[in-house]
């Protein structure tokens, strides 16, 4: 495993945002932990929503006098094939799981699990990936309370992959969930934790219109003299870019010069990425109108979040999707499927729409609906920024965290 490099971060930078109170209740959390050393543990350093999230949770709880590390589990393409295929799985969907894979992923978190070599006082374990190290932490550190971090949809789980989950997670302390819909019958304490966005980075913090346009000249030749609409995601099957274009092209037959700008990065731990980026591409390439974009800086994405007039989040299944609170944070509605975290983000007329997920119409139509009357615009864009504000900004899911983590220093193994 490797510590991936780490920003400096204050957690005065926040005040702003998070108002004195907020600031204060964390000081004091922390202070709770003064003595106690945490690790978190996951699969990959950039791409995807975790490593996005401890990249910016561990750096303040540093500067708050937390103890904590963050180590990136040292993995092949095998083993994130097995993984992917668990993650499917978990959301309802996937291959059959055989032995061979349960031998890749036992090999695997168990050669990882045995390069821990430093004390610990709580493990967090986030997602399925790292799970598999349950067996050599509990040697390693016998006293360390195991966190289970999970961040996936869990309303549907194939039966095969929830009992090979279940070999693990009947043997951790304490587990967090983004939803309590995705809560398991585990017989141990369990509590929801909203994700949320970190308003300070380049993917979310404001810029001044020289910034701005120079971001504007790296999405060229989208142009935002006509209406633009943009979903950011990863390429992923559950984010359904298909039903997006499809969506997309039944909303030109009443907004003729319409753009779709379809943007996403590439996650380590996601073997199905570029494969689906290349479908997507080439279902696009006749229409010069959409834009099929990938690995754009964060500013880039920051820029494109702003001035797109809608974005769309029309995934299949989701475990928070986060995308929705940083477009709206940036004033910006947001059209999205009534699957996961999404609807907990939408509040539906008032900042953006929902729809069923398979509903490309309904999707449609409601981007026309949007893209036609500015004041509505306007109006559910500054609803949206003050809904994330108040619940989806980083101190509040630190704070939430450090609770939880306060319970699990107290109550041990």
């Amino acid at each position: 495993m490797h510590a991936p490099p780490l920003p400096d971060r204050s957690i005065e930078a926040f005040a702003e945002v998070a108002g004195r109170e907020r600031l204060e209740r964390l000081r004091s959390l922390a202070t709770t932990l003064d003595d106690v050393r945490i690790l978190h543990v996951n699969s990959t350093a950039t791409g995807g929503g975790v490593a996005e999230l401890l990249r910016s949770i561990v750096p303040v709880c540093i500067d708050l006098g937390v103890d904590t590390d963050w180590l990136v589990m040292d993995a092949g393409d095998d083993f994130f094939e097995v993984t992917k295929a668990i993650h499917n799985g978990l959301q309802g969907e996937g291959a059959r799981l055989t032995e061979e894979m349960k031998a890749t992923y036992h090999d695997v978190t168990d050669r990882n699990a045995a390069a821990l070599k430093d004390e610990y006082d709580i493990v967090v374990l986030h997602d399925p990936q790292p799970l598999g190290m349950i067996d050599r932490v509990e040697e390693t550190l016998p006293n360390a309370p195991i966190v289970w971090r999970c961040h996936i949809d869990l309303t549907d789980p194939s039966d095969e992959y929830l009992a090979f989950l279940s070999e693990y997670t009947g043997r951790i302390d304490h587990a967090i969930f983004s939803r309590s819909a995705y809560e398991l019958e585990l017989d141990v304490p369990m509590s929801v934790v909203y994700p949320s966005i970190d308003p300070l980075t380049a993917k979310n913090r404001s810029l001044d219109e020289e910034a701005m346009a120079v971001e504007c000249d790296h999405l060229d030749p989208l142009s935002f003299d006509a209406p633009v609409v943009a979903q950011v995601s990863r390429f992923d099957p559950w984010k359904d870019q298909f039903g997006t274009l499809n969506a997309y092209r039944r909303a030109c037959e009443a907004i003729p010069n319409l753009q779709l700008a379809l943007a996403g990065g590439m996650a380590a731990d996601d073997p199905e990425g570029f494969e689906l980026y290349e479908r997507v591409a080439a279902e696009a390439v006749d229409d010069t109108n959409v834009h099929v974009l990938t690995d754009l800086p964060d500013a880039t994405v920051n820029v494109l979040q702003r001035r797109s007039d809608v974005v769309v989040q029309k995934s299949l299944r989701e475990g928070f999707g986060l995308v929705v609170s940083e477009a709206l944070w940036k004033r910006t509605p947001v059209v999205g499927s009534s699957v996961g975290g999404i609807p907990l983000q939408v509040e539906d007329g008032r900042n953006g729409y929902l729809v069923e997920p398979a509903d490309t119409a309904g999707a449609a139509d409601c981007v026309v609906d949007l893209l036609k009357d500015e004041d509505r615009r306007t109006r559910f864009g500054a609803n949206g920024q003050e809904h994330v504000r108040e619940r989806f900004l980083l101190p509040r899911q630190l704070a939430d965290l450090l609770d939880v983590l306060v319970e699990v220093s107290s109550t041990g193994r």
